[in-house]
C-alpha cells in the first residue's frame, strides 16, 4: 500500500547501521505530502515545494529546509535501531509510533509512487473506530487528521440489502458502539491521503524509496537486511509489514500458501452522488454467489467492490469489465447498476481475493511480522488495515516497556521477550477478526432472498415469493449477534491504550434522525433527495420522461387526452389502452401518489419485488423508487420510478438515455 510519498538518501555520516558499498541515493518521488506539520505539531494543510528526482537531499534537513518545520516527534533516547520492511500503512503507523517512544526507525519500501501497482483506483480504505483509537493513543495531532480528511460514514445507516430489490435485509448501528466509548466514529479515506499524513509525520529521514530488502541475517545480537542493491543494514530487530506476499515471512517460515476465497473482485470510484445520501453511509447487496459494497467516500464520489464467484486466474476482454459487470449483475437494484453504469472503465480493476491463516508462530528471534504479512484478511469487515495499526500500537508498546524493565534492572533490553509478547497479546483477537470476515463473505454470497434460488430445475419456485428459511433464520441470528459483535470489533481494547485520554471528547455527531432510521423504513425512504421522473421502459422508446413536481398544490393528469383545466401538468400518451382521463401522480408528505381515475384498462403497478398488482380506482396508491407504472393491462406503456439526484435539470436526451442503461 504505498503511494506518492517523500524520501531521500540516506546518509551513512549519520547512521548507526553498517552498510558495505558506496552511498546511493533513493529518488525523491516528485512531490511531497499536502500535509506538514506546524511548529506546535499540529498537521495543518500545507504546500511543499517540489523537488525533483535528481536532487540530492540531506539526511533529516528535507522538511526544515522546504518548510522551517520538523516533526516534534521524541529525540531518539533509546540505544536501539529498529528496522521496518514495507511502507504502507503498518509500516509507517509502527515507524511512528516507535519515534514517538523515543527509537531510531528506518523504513524499506521497493515502491512508494503507487499503491501496490494499482494506482489510485484502489481506492479509500476504512479506518473504523478501533483503529482511529489507536491512532489516537500513537499521535492524537495524526489521528485528528486522519479524521479530517476522513469521511464519515456511522453517522448514517449502514447495512445489507437485497440485490435485486434494494430493500433492507439488516441495518448496522456503528455509532453507537464508538459514542458510547467515547472514540471517533469510523472514516473512510483515500490511501495516498492517510499515507501522505504518516510519511509527514514520521518524518522523510526515516523513509528509504526504492529499497527492496531481498534476505536477512539474525545473529543471535542484531538482525541484518540485505537490499536488492547489495546494500546492508544492521538494527535491533526486524518487523516485516510488507503485505500478504510477504518476502520476511517467506524467508522466516518458507514459502506459505495464501488461500484463494473462491471470489474475483472488481472495484472501482465513480464520480456519482446516490439521492439517499444524507442518510445512508455504505451498503452490502447480497445476492446468490456473488454481491456488491458500495460506500460513500466523500466528495461527491463512491466506492464499490462487486465480489463474484468464480475460478481465480481469470481475465477479461480488452475493455470488457464493465460489460461484463453489467451481465453478472442483471436484474440487480438501481443502487448498483448506477455505479457501474457511472464508473470510467479504465477506473475498473479486478484482482482474485486471497488471505492467510493466521498461524499461532508470528516471528522468531529478533524478527517478527506485522499486518498482512502474518493475518491477511478478506476485505468483508473492512478490518484488514485496521488490524495492522492496532499490531503497530501493541508492539511498540511492548518495546516500550522492556525498554523500561531494562533501565530498572539494568539489564540489557530482552528484545526477543518484548517480541514474544507482542505476538501472544495479539493472536486470539487477530484470529477471530479474520474468522469473522471470512464468515461474512460466506453470508454474503449465500443469500437467497426466495424459495427456489439456486435450485436449477425448481427455480421456477422464486416466482412464488417464498421467503427463503436461511434469510429468515439469518437475520433473527444478524439481530441479535450483531450488536455484540460490532462493539467488541469497533471498541477493541481501547479501554487500555495508553497514551490516549480516557474521556475523549467526541466531536462526531449523528443525524437526529438516525434512531428514527433504523426503526422506521418509511421515514429513511422521505430523506431521498433528487427529482422523481417516470422514465420510459425499455421495451417502448418512443415514450418521453416525466418529471414529478412536488407542489402539492398541482398533480400531474395522465391520459389520452390533453386536460388544460386541472391545475398541474397534462401528459398526455395517444395509445389505445390508456383512456382520456387515465391517472392523476399526486405528492403530499413527502411521497408521490398514483391514482386511477376508473381507466378502462386500469393502473397497474410492479414492485421491486416482482409483485404485478391492479390499483383499485379513485385510491391515491404510494409508489416508490424503482416501481414500475403501466398505464393499462398489456404493459406498453410502462415507466420505471426513478429518483434523479442533479443540482441542475437533466436533459430529456440524458433521462431517455438513463431509461435504457436502467430498464
Amino acid at each position: 500500500m504505498a503511494s506518492a510519498l517523500i524520501h531521500s538518501s540516506f546518509n551513512p555520516s549519520t547512521s548507526v547501521f553498517s552498510r558495505t558499498q558506496n552511498p546511493v541515493l533513493h529518488p525523491t518521488l516528485e512531490f511531497f505530502p499536502s500535509v506538514c506539520f506546524s511548529r506546535r505539531n499540529k498537521l495543518t494543510p500545507g504546500k511543499c515545494n517540489q523537488i525533483k528526482a535528481t536532487d540530492a537531499v540531506d539526511t533529516g534537513s528535507s522538511i526544515e529546509r522546504l518548510n522551517g518545520l520538523k516533526p516534534n516527534l521524541k529525540e531518539p533516547q533509546r540505544n536501539m535501531t529498529l528496522l521496518v520492511t514495507g511502507g504502507g500503512i503498518g509500516g509507517l503507523v509502527f515507524a511512528l509510533a516507535a519515534r514517538k517512544r523515543g527509537f531510531k526507525v528506518i523504513v524499506f519500501e521497493k515502491d512508494l509512487s503507487a499503491i501496490r501497482g494499482e494506482g489510485q483506483y484502489r481506492g479509500p480504505i476504512q479506518i473504523q473506530s478501533n483503529a482511529l483509537a489507536a491512532l489516537e493513543a500513537i499521535d492524537m495531532d495524526v489521528a485528528e487528521e486522519v479524521m479530517r480528511a476522513g469521511c464519515v460514514t456511522g453517522d448514517r445507516i449502514n447495512g445489507l440489502v437485497d440485490g435485486m430489490s434494494g430493500n433492507w435485509y439488516i441495518k448496522f448501528d456503528t455509532f453507537t458502539p464508538a459514542a458510547e466509548r467515547g472514540l471517533p466514529v469510523t472514516r473512510v479515506i483515500s490511501r495516498i491521503k492517510l499515507q501522505q499524513i504518516l510519511a509527514c509525520a514520521v518524518g522523510e529521514d526515516v523513509i528509504m524509496n526504492a529499497s527492496n530488502v531481498v534476505n536477512f541475517k539474525d545473529d543471535g545480537d542484531k538482525v541484518t537486511v540485505e537490499l536488492e542493491n547489495g546494500e546492508r543494514f544492521e538494527g535491533d530487530l526486524l518487523v516485516g509489514a510488507d503485505g500478504i506476499w510477504s518476502k520476511v515471512r517467506k524467508n522466516l517460515f518458507g514459502e506459505t500458501d495464501v488461500v484463494y476465497s473462491g471470489y474475483t473482485c472488481y472495484t472501482g470510484i465513480a464520480d456519482f452522488v446516490p439521492a439517499d445520501i444524507e442518510s445512508v453511509g455504505y451498503r452490502v447487496f447480497l445476492g446468490h454467489k456473488q454481491y456488491f459494497v458500495s460506500s460513500d467516500v466523500g466528495a461527491g464520489k463512491m466506492q464499490w467492490y462487486a465480489f463474484h464467484k468464480e475460478p481465480a486466474g481469470g481475465e477479461d476482454i480488452p475493455n470488457g469489465k464493465k460489460e461484463r459487470l453489467l451481465n453478472i449483475f442483471k436484474g440487480w437494484c438501481d443502487n448498483v447498476i448506477d455505479l457501474i453504469h457511472a464508473t470510467d472503465e479504465e477506473a475498473i480493476l479486478r484482482r482474485d481475493i486471497y488471505d492467510r491463516i493466521p498461524s499461532l508462530t508470528w516471528g522468531k528471534g529478533r524478527v517478527t511480522l506485522l499486518g498482512d504479512s502474518i493475518h491477511a484478511m478478506q476485505p468483508n469487515l473492512g478490518q484488514g488495515g485496521c488490524m495492522a495499526i492496532e499490531d503497530s500500537y501493541q508492539l511498540a508498546i511492548e518495546l516500550e516497556k522492556a525498554c523500561k524493565r531494562s533501565a530498572e534492572t539494568g539489564t540489557s533490553v530482552d528484545v526477543v521477550s518484548a517480541l514474544r509478547s507482542y505476538e501472544n497479546s495479539r493472536k486470539l483477537r487477530v484470529a477471530v477478526i479474520h474468522g469473522l470476515a471470512r464468515m461474512a463473505a460466506i453470508m454474503a454470497s449465500t443469500y437467497k432472498a426466495y424459495l427456489g434460488v439456486g435450485l436449477g430445475p425448481l427455480s421456477f419456485l422464486t416466482e412464488l415469493r417464498i421467503p427463503h428459511p436461511g434469510r429468515v433464520g439469518g437475520r433473527v441470528f444478524i439481530d441479535i449477534a450483531m450488536p455484540a459483535m460490532l462493539s467488541w470489533v469497533l471498541g477493541g481494547n481501547s479501554s487500555n491504550l495508553e497514551g490516549r485520554p480516557s474521556c475523549c471528547r467526541l466531536s462526531d455527531k449523528a443525524s437526529n434522525n438516525l434512531r428514527t432510521w433504523f426503526e422506521d423504513d418509511d421515514a429513511l425512504e422521505r430523506t431521498i433527495s433528487g427529482e422523481w421522473f417516470l422514465l420510459p421502459s425499455a421495451e417502448n422508446v418512443t415514450l418521453q420522461p416525466i418529471c414529478l413536481s412536488r407542489n402539492e398544490a398541482e398533480s400531474c393528469i395522465i391520459g389520452s387526452e390533453g386536460d388544460s383545466c386541472s391545475p398541474g401538468t397534462s401528459v398526455v400518451l395517444p395509445y389505445p389502452e390508456v383512456s382520456p382521463k387515465h391517472a392523476r401522480i399526486s405528492y403530499k408528505d413527502g411521497a408521490f401518489f398514483v391514482t386511477d381515475l376508473r381507466s378502462e384498462h386500469g393502473t397497474w403497478i410492479c414492485d421491486v419485488e416482482g409483485k404485478r398488482y391492479r390499483i383499485p380506482p379513485n385510491f391515491p396508491f404510494r409508489i416508490r423508487a424503482s416501481d414500475t407504472v403501466e398505464f393499462g393491462s398489456d404493459r406498453k406503456v410502462a415507466f420505471r420510478v426513478k429518483v434523479l439526484r442533479s443540482p441542475e435539470k437533466i436533459a430529456v436526451k440524458s433521462l431517455n438515455q438513463e431509461a435504457l442503461q436502467v430498464a
